[in-house]
């Protein structure tokens, strides 16, 4: 049974496993079950009555935009992705992933619900801050291909729009954006400041770590299953994806961090997300676009998670050279 589908019937039942990945990943998730109230937030609140403007400004900036992007994301999964995948494994493991997500934006609730952050302005912001809402639209657009277009999953077209999804969604948001997001939010960690918030946002980098592994994974076998996909102007596409992604965060961190905070302005976390982007675009099979090193060493942990084979490997030599001499 190929991976990708819409039979109603087809993947009703478990065993065989077709994707042992999958199985495993769904089980790892299992065991990583965590609930926010595990975590006692408010033993951070003389830490957060402390910070300057700059630094509560920032954490602020980062509660209006995960909030409703962790919900954004089970949009594309339950619309984008769930409906167009047979193995009863994956959906198991998507079922989990889109509980995961709700249970991340319960804990950036519980996060405005002990401290003393503007709760309008931060709901506000990712329609009002031109940055945050420039993003969002990068994603809503394909979504909206997923759900309010015609797509037929049979057709290279089709399973090209369904790679899309998960490239805007698995690699560019959760695997780009949430992490440079991350790097800020533990940076406090590393001044000795929110230590039990940094818990948290742990928990959910653990989580998120297994959601791009996913991703990456459904993708990879897709492509093997439909080598039709992988033509040199869809890969070429795809990078530039990433490329424009790193644009639009660029934005957004300057908007972030305007003014700076203590070992840390928006030019670090720049270059950490052109790391972040480089990386990316090496699981997607292509060399590194920007050459940058980690500034962040001690985010290594969190991001050196995947160990796959190459995103494009059914496009033909010739074009992989290419791609990796052009960047």
């Amino acid at each position: 049974m190929p991976i990708l589908g819409t039979g109603i019937q087809e993947g009703l039942l478990l065993k065989p496993v077709t994707y042992q990945w999958a199985m495993d990943l769904y089980d790892q998730a299992v065991a990583n079950t965590w609930f926010p109230n595990e975590v006692q937030l408010g033993e951070d609140l003389s830490d957060f009555e402390k910070m300057s403007d700059d630094e509560r400004h920032a954490l602020t900036h980062l509660m209006s935009y995960f909030n409703p992007n962790e919900l954004l994301v089970n949009k594309a999964l339950a619309f984008g992705v769930y409906p167009y995948v047979n193995a009863a494994e994956c959906h198991l493991y998507l079922a989990k992933q889109m509980w995961e997500e709700a249970n991340h934006c319960m804990s950036f609730e519980y996060v405005l619900e002990t401290f003393p952050i503007d709760r309008e302005a931060a709901y506000e912001s990712h329609v009002t801050v031109p940055s945050m809402a420039a993003k969002e639209a990068f994603e809503v657009k394909y979504i909206t291909r997923m759900t309010e277009q015609t797509l037929d999953i049979t057709t290279t077209e089709g399973k090209q729009d369904f790679v899309r999804n998960l490239v805007a969604y698995n690699v560019i948001l959760e695997g780009i954006w949430f992490y440079s997001g991350f790097m800020v939010a533990l940076s406090f960690r590393q001044r000795n400041l929110l230590r039990n918030f940094g818990s948290l946002i742990d928990w959910i980098v653990r989580d998120e770590s297994l959601h791009l592994k996913f991703g990456i994974n459904l993708i990879l076998t897709a492509l093997d299953e439909n080598p039709d996909v992988a033509t040199p102007e869809f890969a070429a596409e795809i990078k530039q994806m990433v490329i424009d992604a790193v644009e639009m965060e660029e934005a957004y961190n300057q908007d972030l961090l305007p003014n700076g905070i203590l070992g840390l302005n928006s030019d670090y976390i720049n270059t950490y997300v052109k790391y972040l982007a480089d990386r990316r675009l090496e699981e997607l099979g292509f060399g590194p676009h920007y050459g940058v090193q980690n500034p962040a060493k001690w985010m290594a942990a969190a991001n050196d998670t995947l160990e796959l084979v190459n995103f494009f490997e059914s496009i033909n030599t010739s074009y992989e050279v290419n791609a990796k001499a052009d960047s």
